[in-house]
């Protein structure tokens, strides 16, 4: 039986998981066109087709990386619950996606691109920076936890940006013990 050719997203989400392979097993500075080739068993004019270079295959499988698994968003029936739980969880699913991303970085991608740290952290998370949060800040809200109208956007990501921050940083999971300082120790009393 002759396997079936792939197409379409069929095929790009099978080239963007075999760069995202390459990149967790070679590294951006060994990752080539040829070899994310190779892996999705394909041919390189493939890659090309859609991606002008690896820097902009890079960014797309970033991307198709973090798009294709999200984090998902508590409701524990508390504000303080639901952010430990979500911010736990985004520690633990985001980990290798931050330590893959931070390498590509510091290996050579922002030179490549030309992009910031900013601009490559906006491309990732896009428009989607607060809008997966908002659902359980707008629980809280109509539990009477917290007044959304009187609350700053920045101090809404805050405990977001810190995770991530620790996630580059470190390139593991973040601690319990942070976590709950992050969210106790810093943004309940701002919200409050």
């Amino acid at each position: 039986m002759t396997p079936q050719r792939r197409r379409g997203p069929e095929l790009e989400a099978a080239l963007l998981d075999a760069a995202w392979d390459e990149l967790v097993e070679a590294g951006f500075a060994k990752m080539t066109m040829e070899s994310v080739a190779v892996r999705a068993s394909t041919g390189i004019a493939v890659l090309y087709r859609r991606w002008a270079n690896k820097d902009e295959l890079v960014l797309a499988t970033l991307e198709h990386y973090r798009s294709s698994h999200p984090v998902a968003m508590p409701d524990t029936g508390t504000l303080r619950g639901d952010l430990l739980a979500a911010l736990t969880g985004m520690g633990e699913a985001r980990a290798a996606f931050f330590a893959v991303t931070a390498a590509a970085c510091y290996s050579g991608l922002l030179a490549g691109t030309g992009l910031t740290p900013t601009q490559v952290r906006d491309r990732m998370l896009g428009d989607q920076r607060l809008v997966r949060v908002s659902t359980l800040y707008q629980q809280a809200h109509d539990r009477g936890e917290i007044d959304l109208a009187k609350i700053p956007p920045a101090v809404l990501s805050m405990p977001f940006d810190l995770v991530r921050h620790d996630l580059v940083m470190d390139m593991r999971p973040v601690g319990r013990a942070r976590i709950e300082s992050i969210v106790d120790d810093l943004f309940l009393p701002l919200v409050r």
